[in-house]
């Protein structure tokens, strides 16, 4: 029998106006590289979505739209309630453009210039620009660390925990006893939370999310999130939250609405996000399936090709976060030989704070996947016999 979803097949994305294919040299300094960098997927979004976006498209009229209706806010509420067995308050809801926006605006509220913001080490890279952007002191502690979170959540100019639930780039999937202790200390400490909740759709078989919601307490909180990372689609923009104080929502909705000039959103969006959690999830999880297969691979073939990394898949996510110290190479020549000798365009771990490791999107045909590991194997092994090797 036939599988209902294709991911085997490439999709052309050269030309598209893509980061991850058309932008590789802005980051990489060389065009032509195969791209396993940005965290989006080289797959097709799910084929209810774009029922939805063409029924939409055929509509014609793509006038001034508010969000504050209930066929998104009860597509949101199915979700949580299908998805991760949590009910919502879905007069909770605000709506952004982005995540990193939402975060932005949470950032200018709750915080003050100088003012420490909390977050966990390797840290995705959007966080560190959104919260030095604002002239705020970025403060890393090690993921399981819990002696050097209360530290930094001690200090009486921590004001904002920025939770990366799952964490990007590692994949940890945090318990709800972890998540129940982190919401016990930022209260402790009068300390706000943000919880970035844009990979909770991608947790793989064995592990479970669990929604901020579930374990906030009385301090401030807001969970930020979007179907866009798991029904691959950010390209439509569109984040929403929920933000526990009555208050602070409603200051949240003025900045967005007046002093930022966005109570309109991206219609498509709407319809993506609608249909995405009123009936995408059947693609959703084989598209999931589909990559645990891909990291499965990758788990595989470095067993073989590297075995003294011992390297196990993520508990979320379609990036592969491998820990390359054991191989003994210099950062810089791995780069320079998977660029110019490999052609090839991976993420080094430097970005997230990390030296040592990379990053590698599977969100990808398997044939892309074995291409990338098999130069990484490969670009490893002249990495350490390179005389600029360590």
């Amino acid at each position: 029998m036939a599988a209902l979803y294709d991911f085997d097949t490439a999709i052309d994305r050269r030309g598209t106006w893509c980061i991850q294919w058309d932008g590789v040299a802005d980051r990489f300094g060389v065009d032509g590289l195969l791209p396993f960098t940005i965290s989006d997927m080289d797959f097709a979004t799910a084929p209810e979505v774009l029922a939805a976006l063409r029924d939409r498209l055929d509509h014609g009229v793509f006038g001034y739209t508010t969000w504050q209706q209930d066929d998104f806010r009860s597509a949101v509420a199915h979700w949580y309630a299908t998805r991760y067995g949590t009910e919502i308050d879905t007069g909770q809801l605000v709506y952004g453009p982005s995540v990193l926006n939402q975060l932005s605006q949470l950032l200018q509220m709750w915080t003050a210039e100088g003012d420490g913001v909390v977050v966990h080490t390797p840290t995705y890279d959007g966080f560190r620009k959104a919260v030095t952007g604002l002239g705020r002191e970025l403060r890393g502690v090690p993921v399981g660390d819990e002696e050097a979170l209360v530290r930094e959540l001690a200090r009486p100019d921590a004001k904002v925990l920025v939770l990366c639930s799952p964490h990007n780039p590692t994949g940890r999937v945090w318990t709800g006893a972890e998540l129940t202790r982190m919401a016990e200390l930022a209260e402790r400490y009068g300390v706000a939370v943000v919880s970035d909740e844009i990979h909770a759709d991608f947790v793989h078989k064995g592990d479970v999310h669990v929604p901020w919601t579930q374990v906030a307490g009385e301090g401030r909180w807001a969970l930020i999130s979007s179907g866009s990372k798991a029904f691959n689609f950010p390209a439509l923009t569109g984040s929403y939250g929920l933000i526990g104080d009555p208050a602070d929502r409603a200051e949240f909705l003025r900045r967005m609405e007046t002093a930022e000039g966005l109570a309109s959103p991206a219609v498509l969006s709407l319809t993506a996000h609608i249909a995405a959690y009123r009936e995408g999830g059947p693609w959703l999880d084989a598209v999931r399936a589909y990559v645990a297969g891909n990291l499965a691979y990758v788990a595989e073939r470095l067993a073989t090709g590297l075995p003294e990394l011992g390297w196990e898949p993520p508990q979320a996510g379609y990036l592969a976060w491998i820990d390359l110290r054991a191989a003994g190479v210099d950062d810089a020549e791995l780069q320079r030989v998977l660029v110019e000798r490999e052609r090839v365009a991976i993420m080094g771990g430097a970005v997230y704070g990390a030296p040592g490791f990379v990053r590698l999107n599977v969100g990808c045909p398997r044939a892309k996947v074995e291409r990338g590991v098999e130069a990484l194997i490969r670009a490893v092994g002249a990495a350490k016999s390179s005389p600029s090797g360590v």
